[in-house]
């Protein structure tokens, strides 16, 4: 991870692994899995070099051939330039539409809802789906409660990586062009 995305992954009350979602605990090193990266063997996708996952961040730094691999990937599956990632929206981190209070994941979000504003019958907006390229920021829910409890039981960004303005068919494809391609 780089810095700036671990920072967004720690900021929940419930800190999760950006990749897998799986519960973070601040401070605790993962032994099992730094092992694993010592041990296990992996080839560049850029210049078919083979080397150990622990030393492939550094290279993949430095290898001009995997920056192109990766720039063919982005370019196969964008409409539009690349944007500035500060014009996103937060898509990490929502706050409570009842009482305001910040920084919970989706799965917090609900959790919070549902322990302190379950009787709730106020009218608001979900801060999740207005945070979503389409989603109405002037949308307020009937039923948030159930809105959440029917729409917001996973985390788009687990099924979106990134990029909402990438063509979901030219995203397969290149998805299954590479893994035909990688071994």
């Amino acid at each position: 991870f780089c810095t700036p995305c671990l920072q967004e992954c720690l900021k929940p009350k419930k800190p999760v692994c950006g990749v897998c979602r799986s519960t973070l605990t601040p401070g605790s090193r993962a032994l099992d899995l730094e092992k694993q990266i010592e041990t296990t063997e992996t080839t560049c996708n850029g210049c078919n070099k083979k080397m150990y996952l622990s030393k492939m961040r550094s290279h993949a730094a430095s290898c001009s051939k995997y920056q192109n691999y990766i720039m063919e990937g982005v370019k196969a599956v964008t409409k539009e330039p690349l944007h500035n990632t500060r014009s996103f929206p937060n898509r990490f981190t929502f706050p409570c539409p009842y009482c305001s209070e910040k920084n919970f994941d989706q799965e917090g979000l609900v959790e919070h809802c549902k322990a302190l504003h379950s009787m709730d019958a106020k009218q608001v907006v979900c801060p999740i789906c207005a945070s979503m390229p389409w989603g109405d920021p002037n949308y307020r829910s009937a039923n948030f409660m159930e809105h959440l409890q029917r729409r917001h039981r996973f985390s788009y960004d687990t099924f979106v990586v990134g990029d909402y303005d990438a063509d979901e068919d030219d995203m397969m494809a290149q998805v299954l062009m590479r893994s035909l391609r990688d071994k």
